[in-house]
């Protein structure tokens, strides 16, 4: 593991889903964390990528747990896909709930500019809707035709309270097979993802933290921008994974709790 002095840093980056929660269940002691961290003189943001439900619902989500935030410390993959794809005309697979940070992007439903794949609730009938055979048969006529295909994320699998559950990447690799293209990723492990975290915060990469419970979206994402990681073993946390990756973050804790007294500790 890697020493560090813990009175040098400066910024962390917080995954929610799996790491603050799972399926809305707070993990023990993390609202405690996240005022321990802030009380420390740390500065934190937030990134998910949640694609189920608007930013301004996750952040009251959050505070509802006990967890201090204000609406724009929360970096979400909806508010990415509308940089990347302002003033263009867009066909959108995804959940209602998300539309209204779509801001900028033309939505409609056929001759798009692009494709957007987002994510579907752990309810059948949501999930149904959302990746339905006539909306993905409408996506790839749109990418037959010429379209670009983004996608919020391209995450395998996702961490309920009930266990793992298909996620959207699956569907995002059966477009990329069908059309014969390659989507562009907007949420992590995308590096520019992580660059607008670090600009938000107006932060140096080797000086900043990641926690998550993903190795790979997570942990090696933000190792491939230079940043120091910190692995909870909640959520999506995997020995296994662990093990059979050659990814090795700078620490491994039981969960964000005890990250606070790690980090002042680390020297």
């Amino acid at each position: 593991m890697t020493r560090i002095d813990s009175r040098s840093m400066a910024a962390i980056l917080l995954d929610v889903d799996g790491v603050l929660h799972v399926s809305g269940r707070p993990i023990a002691g993390a609202a405690a964390a996240v005022g321990e961290l802030r009380e420390n003189g740390h500065r934190v943001r937030f990134v998910t990528n949640n694609t189920t439900r608007s930013r301004a619902a996750l952040a009251e989500e959050l505070r509802t747990m006990g967890i201090e935030l204000e609406d724009d410390e929360l970096q979400t993959t909806p508010r990415a896909a509308a940089r990347a794809l302002a003033g263009r005309r867009v066909l959108a697979v995804c959940m209602p709930a998300i539309v209204g940070d779509l801001e900028g992007v033309e939505l409609c439903g056929e001759n798009a500019d692009a494709v957007l794949i987002g994510g579907a609730d752990e309810d059948p009938d949501q999930t149904g809707a959302v990746f339905s055979y006539l909306n993905l048969a409408r996506a790839f006529s749109e990418l037959d035709m010429g379209a670009e295909l983004y996608c919020l994320h391209k995450n395998a699998w996702w961490q309920t309270a009930r266990g793992p559950l298909l996620d959207s990447g699956a569907f995002v690799a059966g477009l990329e097979y069908a059309a014969g293209v390659e989507a562009t990723v907007l949420g992590k492990p995308a590096p520019s993802y992580f660059l607008s975290a670090l600009e938000a915060l107006d932060a140096e990469p080797a000086l900043t933290w990641m926690v998550g419970d993903d190795v790979h979206s997570d942990i090696a994402g933000a190792q491939k921008h230079g940043m120091k990681t910190a692995l909870v073993r909640t959520g999506k946390f995997r020995p296994d994974a662990v093990e059979g990756s050659r990814i090795m973050p700078d620490a491994i804790l039981s969960s964000i709790a005890d990250f606070p007294e790690w980090l002042e500790n680390a020297k």
